[in-house]
């Protein structure tokens, strides 16, 4: 409790502090005060006295501290030493999105750094961070689709799941259609003003029970607006398969891809390289903005009565000392 008091507490009149400069003064300052010449008594030797130590001596030699200490506590309570308590409130509605991301053996490309699949997964996980109220899911698809994770507000989920995806976890091929109609289905039951899929593929669909074109029907028939990605370089790509080097030629089915984007009311891009990957995850963040409100609360406690406190109590024990037990009689 005190170590948690210490860290959040905070001064209204920090300047006020300057004046712990004083504190070191006192204590130089007030033992020789009201000090008086006493008269002295020459003797030939000190052989035979003792000085006898006792409680009374040993107190009267600390109780000096305790103004200044009491001088040290009155300081802080000036400064005004307060904690502060931030709440925020959430009012509004996120969007319901849907990440349909291509696992197909060409995702393990290298044209991209470490590969494509590795660089979707990295600003796949940097897009969640940036929609906290958002209900996100993750759909996977090559030659089937599978449904990775629902909507969920649990971003630490989300993110987990898409750290996860490893390539040859499903049949091998390019299922679009099925992929898009999985993520249309993740989200027939949502409530939610904007329903978003954001479908990455570096191919051309050749799986799959789901025919792309009636996919994307589906998908504009009930309000859900895709934003396609095609990843890859054009031409040829180095590729590495169990343990196997080799050169394939890549190619992706640019005509669909905008197709299924422009009837549905969403955008298709293009990332040839990590840093266009990461541009078109910040232009979609931009475009598709969540209507939220959040409206801030400070609550301010002022703690100064302890330390008024304590200052009080050390004066008072500094008096009950030297009018009780210290007290000198002429």
């Amino acid at each position: 409790m005190i170590f948690y008091w210490l860290e959040h507490i905070t001064f209204a009149w920090p300047w006020v502090l300057l004046g712990l400069i004083l504190v070191p003064v006192t204590l130089f300052w007030f033992p020789g005060r009201g000090v008086k010449r006493q008269a002295t008594l020459k003797v030939s030797s000190i052989q035979h006295f003792r000085a006898v130590s006792t409680f009374r001596t040993a107190l009267a030699g600390s109780v000096f501290v305790l103004r200044p200490l009491a001088l040290a506590a009155l300081i802080l309570a000036l400064a005004r030493p307060q904690i502060r308590n931030r709440q925020e409130q959430v009012s509004g509605e996120g969007l319901d999105i849907i990440l349909c991301i291509d696992i197909s053996g060409s995702m393990m490309s290298e044209d991209f750094n470490p590969n494509r699949m590795e660089a979707a997964k990295q600003e796949a996980i940097e897009f969640v961070n940036h929609r906290p109220t958002d209900r996100i899911g993750v759909v996977i698809f090559s030659g089937e689709s599978f449904t990775l994770c629902p909507l969920t507000t649990d971003h630490a989920a989300v993110i987990s799941q898409i750290s996860g995806i490893r390539p040859g976890i499903l049949q091998d091929g390019t299922a679009i259609g099925s992929g898009l109609a999985t993520s249309v289905e993740r989200l027939k039951s949502s409530q939610s003003k904007s329903k978003i899929v954001i479908l990455m593929t570096d191919g051309v669909n050749n799986a799959g029970l789901i025919d792309p074109l009636t996919a994307k029907e589906i998908a504009r028939a009930m309000g859900v607006k895709v934003y396609t990605i095609g990843i890859g370089t054009e031409g040829y790509a180095p590729i590495e398969e169990g343990g196997k080097r080799s050169i394939e030629k890549e190619g992706i089915d640019e005509k669909l891809l905008k197709d299924i984007a422009g009837s549905t009311g969403g955008q298709y891009y293009r990332a040839t390289d990590n840093a266009g990957l990461d541009s078109i995850y910040k232009s979609i963040d931009q475009l598709e903005k969540s209507k939220v409100e959040i409206t801030t609360y400070e609550r301010v406690s002022e703690e100064f009565l302890p330390f008024a406190l304590v200052a009080l109590g050390l004066l008072v024990l500094e008096a009950l000392l030297r009018y009780t037990i210290l007290r000198k009689y002429p």
